[in-house]
């Protein structure tokens, strides 16, 4: 890790985010110790706002912290993806019923556009992922539940712990772009009870996928 000049207000917050894309990005990988005084000099900070910033990290489950013996990158079993993915489409699926219901001509309008631009991403798969996951936050959004939407961003986090995304499985991104139509025909229908139900099997289907 090189040295990068943080700004000092909420360091550890600076620091949390840091680790954060890192965890990400697989520079440090599941189950991997994480060594706190090489980092601490690297970023030529204390120890004092690095084990902050693990705290932080803990509590958003991507990291687990040992007593006495420090904390590693958390490792996701089969069980908490499955878990994961469970409240995912309980709280999404949700989500969308909402958003059936209660959604202003304005907002299926920028539904869709998006929608739109998620067709056009199919041969970019980075980019196919940035807009299917901006798409999913905005469902959440137009739904407007804080509390869901803070469960919804942690879980999502440990989602990414997953060492295969499901969209990396062959055919998976015109299955999912194929389950995404379903859901925006149900929302553009009104119809808050199916939207529910594609959303549903839009998670069952990225859970086998991810396996």
């Amino acid at each position: 890790m090189s040295a990068l000049s943080l700004a000092p207000r909420a360091l550890y917050e600076e620091v949390a985010e840091l680790m954060r894309q890192r965890i990400f990005a697989r520079e440090m990988e599941p189950g991997s110790w994480i060594d706190e005084l090489r980092i601490a000099d690297a970023l030529g900070i204390s120890r004092t706002p690095l084990r902050e910033a693990l705290k932080v990290l803990a509590a958003e489950g991507l990291v687990t912290m040992k007593v006495r013996r420090g904390a590693y990158v958390t490792e996701v079993s089969d069980k908490d993806l499955r878990d994961v993915y469970h409240l995912l489409a309980l709280m999404e699926s949700d989500a969308a019923r909402v958003v059936a219901e209660n959604a202003s001509p304005e907002q299926m309008t920028q539904i869709s556009a998006l929608h739109q631009e998620l067709e056009k991403a199919t041969h970019d798969r980075a980019r196919f992922f940035e807009i299917n996951e901006a798409f999913h936050m905005l469902l959440l959004e137009l739904a407007n539940n804080r509390w869901r939407d803070q469960m919804v961003a942690d879980l999502r986090k440990v989602m990414k712990l997953n060492r295969h995304s499901s969209l990396f499985k062959e055919g998976r991104i015109e299955q999912s772009l194929a389950e995404h139509r379903a859901i925006v025909q149900a929302l553009a229908d009104r119809q808050p009870e199916q939207a529910a139900k594609c959303m549903w099997a839009h998670f069952a289907n990225g859970l086998q996928a991810a396996q």
